[in-house]
């Protein structure tokens, strides 16, 4: 009997000392992380940390001052509209016959009385050739002259006993008034003007815009 339960003490013995080894086993064995505490570990990483810190997000405001920023930057430049006023002055125009003429006009009283003439209607003169180197014509009333010793030459307007004008497309010499100059014309284009054949001035103010 004492044998019996000496062999039994035995065995339990052992089974006890078998189930003690186990158990250390399992508690030295190295646990495997798992997929969420690897992230978490991640995540708490000082530099992981650090780079979030300085990626703060934008604010509204912040976006907002940042928008007018640039808005301000590619705002084009204004240009400013420069107006041109245009200035209008009556001037005296010729025409002998068909053909308008620029005449450099004298700035005495006699061209100024003859522009006064022109001022509400046309002044029409039928002129006359004289002497191979003129045309005259009445005016029809008379004009303040200052009659002096004159040498004349193609394109020349005088006034005449202070009631005719003379057209010169040849050259003479005589006591006249002077109006004016014949510009855009040579004695060619002159004689070929006035040297065919009685023609028609026609004096009128004309507005010339500048």
């Amino acid at each position: 009997m004492k044998k019996w339960l000496l062999s039994v003490f035995i065995m339990v013995a052992i089974l006890t000392a078998m189930a003690r080894c186990g158990s250390r086993q399992e508690n030295d064995t190295p646990a495997i992380p798992t997929e969420e505490e690897t992230v978490a570990a991640q995540t708490t990483d000082p530099e992981s940390t650090e780079e979030q810190a300085t990626e703060q997000p934008v604010t509204e405001e912040a976006f907002i001052e940042e928008t007018i920023v640039e808005e301000e930057i590619e705002e084009p430049p204004v240009i400013e509209e420069v107006v041109i006023e245009e200035v209008t002055e009556k001037m005296l125009r010729m025409m002998i016959g068909d053909t308008m003429v620029a005449v450099e006009w004298e700035d005495n009283a006699s061209v100024e009385a003859l522009k006064a003439l022109c001022e509400d209607e046309p002044l029409v003169i039928r002129m006359s050739m004289y002497g191979g180197f003129e045309q005259v014509g009445p005016i029809g009333t008379r004009l303040p002259s200052d009659d002096v010793q004159t040498i004349t030459s193609a394109g020349d307007i005088v006034l005449y006993s202070s009631n005719q004008i003379v057209v010169f497309y040849g050259s003479n010499s005589w006591a006249y008034t002077r109006l004016g100059h014949v510009i855009d014309q040579d004695a060619s284009g002159m004689a070929s003007l006035l040297g065919n054949g009685n023609v028609t001035i026609t004096l009128r103010m004309e507005d010339v815009v500048y």
